[in-house]
């Protein structure tokens, strides 16, 4: 398992706009973009999945953006990572195949991995992205 730059990117605009979230401001995607290098065009498609699948929502006007659908504890890494990567379809468990049996051991192994990597990514959420941000940007402070 590996974490995407597609899956990368999109964790890291919802962490802006999670840490944005008591101000209620929407956030363009011109100011993600420049905080952590990405494409605009490419994070222009990941805003639209992302909103299609209801995690965003978009707000017109002059002071127009993007903002979280709920709030930050309401979405798992695993919600986003299933928006961008469809990946409860990839971990669909295959049924058995008769006869080979060393094939499906590895597979049910591999599918108990599977199984407990959902289980942290479901545990953890946007709001504990931020926390752990706040937690390392005090515990990096310098101090002269």
């Amino acid at each position: 398992m590996e974490l995407s730059a597609k899956s990368e990117y999109a964790l890291l605009a919802l962490l802006e706009m999670s840490a944005a979230y008591e101000q209620a401001e929407p956030l363009q995607i011109r100011q993600i973009a420049a905080l952590h290098n990405i494409p605009d065009r490419y994070l222009e498609q990941l805003m639209a999945t992302l909103r299609r699948k209801g995690l965003i929502r978009s707000q017109r006007g002059a002071r127009g953006g993007y903002l979280l659908a709920k709030a930050p504890w309401q979405i798992s890494i695993l919600d986003v990572l299933n928006c961008i990567e469809g990946m409860e379809s990839k971990l669909a468990q295959k049924p058995p195949e008769k006869g080979d049996l060393e094939r499906n051991l590895i597979r049910s192994v591999w599918l108990e991995a599977c199984a407990a990597a959902n289980d942290v990514l479901r545990k953890h959420t946007l709001q504990d992205l931020c926390d752990r941000r706040q937690a390392y940007q005090q515990d990096v402070m310098y101090y002269i």
